[in-house]
């Protein structure tokens, strides 16, 4: 029998406050955009979701990259869907199984897309917040066309200066004790994460859930400290240290 994991009822409520941030940094979004513009090359007319959209900021950096295609935010939350329409003009509000931003009600649920009907998937800053990302992935499966793309960023557990912090007995950028304020760690805002990946875990965690990585990339991260921004750059070179991964995987057939 497979038990469904419920997120706490606060968190819902947590992810449909607007002071929330549910937009991430340009850099990702373009280098992303790129990623996804490039797997779609030579075709038109494709239909891409941008699940868990949030404000639709990525998604307008990533439409500029995908002229000729169709591009769909999906969120559950009502605010940031009044912020992304303007930005995406096609926006859905839906649950996505596994709970946290964009993914729905506690409980689950599933996407209102017919089984195949996607080309790509863009999954941005959202794996990270799910309290059951493995039923989230198996409705990203279902919705996407056999070789339909799935482009997924998530914050680097083993980034460069998390590593560091670790050495220090200091608690890593990117991960949280609690939705009610920052402990032990670098930054100055609660923004929701309940899991982290680093790069290997990444990949094998795609490969468990029907998909073939294609490439793992890295990404710098907005809040970087701008002095340390050049050096956050070069990290993108050696993914498993970068702030961010991207990875391209494609559904099994």
């Amino acid at each position: 029998m497979t038990r469904t994991l419920h997120p706490p009822r606060g968190l819902r409520d947590f992810y449909e406050n607007p002071a929330v941030p549910v937009a991430s940094g340009d850099a990702r979004s373009r280098r992303q955009a790129r990623m996804l513009a490039h797997a779609l090359r030579g075709r038109t007319g494709a239909t891409v979701l941008d699940v868990g959209c949030g404000d639709g900021t990525a998604a307008a950096v990533a439409a500029a990259h995908l002229p000729g295609h169709r591009l769909i935010g999906v969120d559950w939350s009502q605010d940031a869907l009044r912020r992304a329409a303007p930005r995406i003009g096609t926006v859905v509000r839906a649950q996505l199984g596994g709970g946290g931003p964009g993914s729905g009600q506690p409980g689950g649920g599933g996407l209102p897309f017919a089984t195949g009907s996607a080309d790509a998937v863009l999954f941005s800053e959202v794996v990270e917040h799910l309290v059951d990302p493995d039923a989230a992935m198996d409705e990203l499966r279902r919705v996407l066309a056999p070789g339909g793309h799935l482009m997924l960023s998530t914050p680097n557990l083993a980034a460069w200066y998390n590593r560091a912090l670790l050495l220090a007995g200091v608690q890593p950028v990117f991960s949280e004790v609690s939705l009610r304020g920052i402990h032990g760690r670098p930054g100055s805002q609660v923004v929701g994460h309940l899991r982290l990946y680093t790069a290997r875990a990444l990949r094998a965690f795609l490969t468990a859930s029907g998909f073939h990585v294609v490439r793992v990339a890295g990404a710098p991260f907005h809040g970087v400290p701008r002095a340390l921004r050049p050096l956050d750059r070069l990290a993108c070179a050696a993914p498993g240290a970068a702030s961010i991964l991207l990875a391209h995987a494609r559904r099994a057939p």
